[in-house]
């Protein structure tokens, strides 16, 4: 629950932070962060969704605290947290 609730923190933050102008650019940024998060590395989240941000470097420390929790999650836990991207990316790409 501890990192599911840093991860909500993390990413309504950076939302907000970023001031992203539509809700398009939101969800198109929050699924690739969410993505990248799964099954990137964090060198991938800041050449990726934060590559045109400047991060600081208390930011940084804290996403590599919530990639590791990810990282640390048991695979069957991940490989569900994948699935349910990939069912999300593949109803929005139907609509």
């Amino acid at each position: 629950m501890k990192g599911s609730s840093t991860l909500l923190v993390v990413a309504l933050t950076l939302l907000c932070i970023c001031g992203l102008t539509t809700a398009e650019d939101d969800n198109e940024f929050f699924m690739e962060f969410l993505q990248t998060l799964l099954v990137g590395t964090t060198e991938e989240l800041y050449e990726g969704p934060l590559g045109k941000y400047n991060v600081n470097d208390m930011a940084k420390s804290a996403l590599g605290e919530l990639k590791s929790c990810i990282d640390g999650l048991q695979p069957v836990h991940k490989e569900q947290l994948v699935k349910l991207l990939v069912q999300v990316l593949d109803d929005k790409e139907d609509t």
